[in-house]
């Protein structure tokens, strides 16, 4: 192991002033639904939205003046991409970022918008790391790895640094884990300053490849596209390895619909905007609370950079989940007056409706009656099945995810 506590203190040190001091806050809900106390370390709040900033910031001020005029080039799939051109601008240092094809357009846009040279190449991480170490060969220009590199791993360390000195009393920390830089160095970090301090890593369960290096398991299916593009890589550092084996407890794993239901409750309930991999370590607490009861659980929020667009359907999805959004085929007469009527009734049931779709020629619908598809939106899971049945007893069959109301009825 090449990293040190020492190491990650001096990074603190060396970045004071170029990151910002995120903050360590409790969420007394989430705390409530998951049984044990949460602690929430937003580093989606450093300027470019993740805490790529600290490791990258660390490489970037130990370059000398010749390396410094050569530039540097770095490969990701966006928050490295956004800290090493951000922090190349600040220091003035011409900066060249290698993003794969499929790379989210709010992390191609903004790594623009911060003044590096972009090239698209690549379906994953690993194709686009092959075109930066090109480039880096060709050009000179200093290869800047976003995870298996000594001091990016001292910079991400100073993750953990300030949860310690913010709440020394954290039994629990939970890390999401890509290439391993991030878990590695809070790793360090924390078992430097409490020994006795557990650490735990999330990967998506699309991407277990540091719990298979590490524990010898699998998790499942490897590869595809997950909503935590951050933590999709297909191999773990070098480095970081063996430090997850000799400092962290488990590697848990996240199916994408727990990764999205915590994006959804961090939206919801602590109005925070989170990415995919941010989300991880929420995910891996409410899927196993039992081993986490009773305990101080520190949990990295380690970005926010999610597309506007996924972050709509992610919300959406999430109501529909949770029986908040639901879609109602309903059976009238096809009379004047119908639609209004029925549409009275689910104001008076609690539904607010959403949208409303009126179909006169389904075949399997009678000749004197339409089919009305109407989009509500209820207090609480379940109360639609009850507005269905609400409307059923008023002689207007409905159907709900697969279940009919009304037939058979004197109404009908």
């Amino acid at each position: 192991m090449t990293v040190s506590a020492d190491d990650i203190r001096a990074a603190a040190s060396a970045i004071a002033g170029g990151i910002e001091k995120t903050p360590l806050v409790h969420s007394h809900t989430l705390s409530d639904i998951c049984g044990t106390e949460i602690w929430l370390k937003l580093e989606s709040l450093q300027f470019t939205g993740s805490f790529k900033d600290r490791g990258a910031l660390n490489k970037l001020l130990s370059l000398s003046e010749n390396e410094r005029a050569a530039g540097v080039v770095a490969a990701s799939a966006g928050n490295h991409a956004q800290a090493v051109a951000w922090h190349a601008k600040r220091l003035g240092i011409g900066a060249t970022i290698v993003m794969p094809v499929s790379t989210p357009l709010v992390k191609i846009t903004g790594t623009e918008k911060l003044g590096a040279k972009i090239v698209l190449d690549g379906d994953g991480v690993a194709e686009a790391a092959s075109r930066a170490e090109r480039i880096s060969s060709d050009t000179g220009a200093v290869l800047v790895h976003p995870y298996d590199d000594d001091l990016i791993i001292a910079g991400q360390g100073t993750v953990a640094l300030e949860i310690l000195a913010d709440q020394p009393g954290i039994d629990i920390l939970v890390v999401p884990i890509g290439g391993g830089g991030l878990i590695a160095g809070c790793a360090i970090a924390a078992k430097g300053t409490n020994p006795a301090i557990e650490i735990v890593g999330v990967e998506a369960k699309m991407y277990p490849s540091m719990k298979a290096a590490a524990f010898g398991e699998t998790g499942g299916r490897t590869g595809g596209y997950s909503i935590a593009d951050g933590i999709s890589v297909k191999s773990p550092g070098e480095r970081t390895l063996p430090v997850v084996c000799e400092y962290v407890s488990r590697i848990d794993v996240v199916r994408e619909d727990e990764i999205e239901n915590a994006i959804h409750l961090l939206a919801e309930i602590e109005k925070l905007v989170v990415e995919g991999a941010g989300a991880a370590a929420l995910a891996a607490v409410m899927v196993n609370p039992l081993a986490f009861t009773g305990r101080r659980t520190g949990l990295v929020i380690s970005g926010g950079n999610i597309d506007t667009r996924l972050l709509s359907s992610v919300l959406m999805r999430g109501l529909v989940r949770s029986g908040r959004l639901v879609r109602l085929g309903i059976q009238v007469s096809d009379l004047p007056g119908s639609l209004a009527r029925v549409t009275g009734l689910i104001a008076d049931l609690g539904g607010n409706i959403v949208e409303v779709q009126h179909e006169r020629w389904y075949r399997d619908v009678p000749v004197r009656l339409a089919q009305i598809e109407v989009l509500i939106e209820v207090r609480s899971g379940g109360a639609g099945h009850t507005i269905a049945e609400g409307l059923a007893d008023q002689g207007f069959p409905a159907r709900i995810l697969g279940r009919d109301y009304g037939a058979g009825t004197k109404n009908r």
